[in-house]
């Protein structure tokens, strides 16, 4: 069966200048902030919780995650309410931009040469109207590595 050109969908979101990209099967929702319960002890990982529905989702700044400057505005941004195996992931993110559809074989595996923000966070990259996104592995983001400078 050549020539069949299978795609995938990804949600595509900014963090300051930087494009990233998911899965749309991997996207529950997509909400405005919502009140975060904080945590019992500080983490490096999670910014606490919040209630969905009655369910309690944990939530991770992926700002914080990849060493990036916080922005402080409690109502900026976006929650990309994930799914993980066994659990949901809340990621708060600036800007929700864009669903695309990518042909699979221009998906390119990420530079491993390349140090930066969420470079260790990488499944690949791909060009999409001229403009670069990255694709997260967001079942890698519950790990303990972490961005280093």
């Amino acid at each position: 069966m050549e020539g069949i050109t299978t795609n995938i969908q990804l949600a595509c979101f900014s963090l300051g200048d930087r494009l990233f990209a998911v899965d749309i099967m991997r996207i529950r929702e997509i909400l405005v902030p919502q009140k975060l319960s904080p945590l019992p002890c500080s983490s490096d990982l999670l910014e606490g919780v919040i209630d969905l529905r009655g369910t309690v989702i944990p939530v991770m700044s992926l700002r914080k995650r990849f060493g990036m400057p916080v922005v402080e505005d409690a109502h900026a941004g976006k929650l990309l309410i994930v799914s993980l195996v066994g659990q949901s992931l809340a990621l708060v993110v600036d800007e929700v931009i864009e669903v695309i559809s990518v042909p699979v074989e221009d998906i390119k595996p990420p530079v491993q040469m390349v140090s930066g923000a969420g470079m260790d966070f990488l499944l690949g990259v791909c060009l999409y109207n001229n403009r670069v996104f990255m694709i997260l592995d967001i079942d890698s983001l519950l790990c303990s590595h972490k961005y280093q400078e």
